[in-house]
């Protein structure tokens, strides 16, 4: 019999698994039942936002997938409620671990772009949404993007609205090492933000909101080739949209959050692949 090549899919999976091993231990405590390992439930959890489907479902089309489970060391398949209950469990801090990994074959070129966006919270049931009187019905979500891969280096979701000065100082600290030039849009004009970028030895290109005649000439000095690299945030926000939704399925904020990192997550691993693909054929 004719061997199949590796498809997509399977590729991905096998990428998860790598990333996997290096977040997560195999067994959450020594008392564990040992059936199934956390990085199993770490590749499932990604798999489900990749096919952008249920718990439910995604069990069912694991039973046709051989060469999945093979890849997975799968010998039964976990039911709905043990991946519900694994996504519980795994906290913030591993998915946060998992997006850092998922640079690692990724070259960067230190042009980062910075801006938000934002994902609805009411796909869940309009009822529920009244119940729990969430006035705010969108996830502002923003990303720190490497403007020459598309990938995204990290993410901050509030469910406040925050103005985008208030934000992109902390997430500016935590990624300093991977930033030489930050680009941005007249909502990062603080000079705060410029100051703090200058002292960690980062050239901020940001338009100034323009008040007077001199705010229109700083913005005409501005570098337009690197200020329209920025525009690679707003490509990124519409993949992440039209790959993996507009929307999240979770109910409970932290829950909410979670989905958002993991959609990135997967988004990294699939431009990891397309990125070494490029390479490949530019050589």
């Amino acid at each position: 019999m004719v061997s199949l090549p590796k498809s997509r899919l399977l590729r991905f999976v096998e990428r998860a698994i790598v990333l996997a091993r290096r977040a997560v231990s195999r067994f959450s405590t020594r008392y564990s039942r040992k059936r199934f390992t956390l990085r199993q439930h770490v590749v499932l959890l990604c798999l489900k936002v990749k096919k952008t489907t249920t718990y439910r479902d995604l069990v069912d089309d694991l039973i046709e997938m051989p060469r999945i489970r093979d890849a997975l060391d799968l010998d039964s398949i976990p039911a709905p409620s043990t991946l519900c209950k694994a996504f519980d469990r795994l906290e913030m801090a591993v998915w946060r671990v998992l997006l850092n990994g998922s640079l690692a074959d990724v070259p960067l070129n230190g042009v980062i772009g910075i801006d938000a966006s934002g994902f609805e919270r009411a796909h869940a049931s309009t009822h529920y949404t009244k119940r729990t009187n969430l006035t705010i019905q969108q996830l502002k979500t923003t990303l720190l993007v490497d403007t020459a891969t598309n990938v995204i280096l990290d993410v901050h979701v509030t469910t406040t609205r925050k103005h985008d000065t208030q934000i992109a100082p902390q997430v500016v600290k935590r990624n300093a090492q991977y930033i030489s030039i930050l680009t941005g849009d007249k909502g990062y004009d603080d000079q705060k933000l410029r100051q703090l970028a200058r002292e960690l030895n980062i050239r901020p290109v940001i338009k100034h909101r323009e008040f007077t005649p001199l705010h229109k000439a700083w913005n005409a000095r501005l570098d337009s080739g690197l200020y329209n690299r920025r525009n690679m945030n707003e490509t990124v926000n519409a993949a992440i949209k039209q790959k993996f939704g507009a929307f999240v399925r979770s109910r409970r904020w932290w829950k909410q959050f979670r989905e958002l990192v993991i959609k990135c997550v997967v988004y990294n691993i699939e431009r990891a692949f397309a990125v070494a693909e490029n390479n490949c054929g530019s050589a």
